[in-house]
């Protein structure tokens, strides 16, 4: 009987277990920003160009060649909000029913293969 009830108890945690994981993957709905322009090396200001729908939000993940080591929102958008995910990796969300531009601006510190120093990256977003 102890058996029993204990394997009920391990189904259970199974199914619990399970349906959480479920709801993690179905939570990450935002992709990488589609991103026009090329990064600069470190120690280079950069910019790049995005596209997004009005109320859509997306990852901007800083790809450059080699290490983040550290960064920081700059400059806040007007029209959507920007925030860290860690140290590589922010995300964009529109405001929703707004359509026009929005910028904002991350400041990161790296090393790379070839170079490092801080770089500046103003990203332009434009809301459709």
């Amino acid at each position: 009987m102890a058996t029993m009830r204990l394997s009920k108890i391990a189904a259970l945690a199974l199914v619990v277990g399970a349906s959480s994981l479920m709801s993690v993957s179905f939570a990450r709905a935002a992709s990488d920003c589609s991103i026009s322009g090329t990064l600069a090396d470190w120690g280079e200001n950069s910019t790049g160009h995005i596209d997004l729908v009005s109320g859509g939000s997306c990852l901007f993940p800083i790809r450059m060649r080699g290490t983040v080591n550290a960064s920081e929102i700059s400059q806040k958008p007007a029209h959507g909000k920007l925030k860290r995910l860690n140290i590589s990796t922010f995300e964009y969300t529109a405001k929703a029913r707004y359509k026009g531009s929005d910028t904002f601006v991350i400041k990161a510190t790296g090393q790379g293969p070839t170079a490092s120093g801080t770089s500046v990256i103003t990203v332009n977003a434009t809301i459709k």
